[in-house]
């Protein structure tokens, strides 16, 4: 199911261009839930309007939708079907909160003898 619902909230953000769609797995991170979707849209119309789609999308594809948040505004927008959350957001919102940074594990360090020494 939850590939499912991945690939339907991708399929909806596609639908209406959204760009720089960036799918995590945050399962290791967090066990409130699973899979973190995260998209530009240029406007506050666009914005809401993906929203919307998504939020349909993933409705006629099974999943429960707790909540939506942002829609007045419309520079960001989170739907939250439970396993799945995803993020819509106008570019200098996303680059001032860095959500990718935010959910993706740091890389492990290794160091080297020569590096050591």
């Amino acid at each position: 199911m939850r590939l499912k619902l991945q690939k339907t909230a991708v399929s909806a953000l596609e639908d209406i261009k959204a760009r720089d769609i960036a799918v995590l797995d945050v399962r290791k991170l967090t066990s409130l839930y699973d899979t973190l979707v995260i998209a530009s849209a240029d406007s506050n119309r666009q914005v809401k309007a993906l929203a919307r789609h998504v939020r349909d999308k993933l409705k006629e594809a099974g999943a429960d939708i707790l909540g939506v948040e942002g829609e007045d505004g419309g520079e960001w927008v989170l739907v939250d079907a439970g396993d799945i959350v995803v993020h819509i957001m106008q570019p200098a919102v996303r680059a001032y909160y860095n959500l990718e940074e935010l959910w993706t594990p740091p890389a492990v360090k290794r160091t080297t003898k020569a590096a050591a020494a």
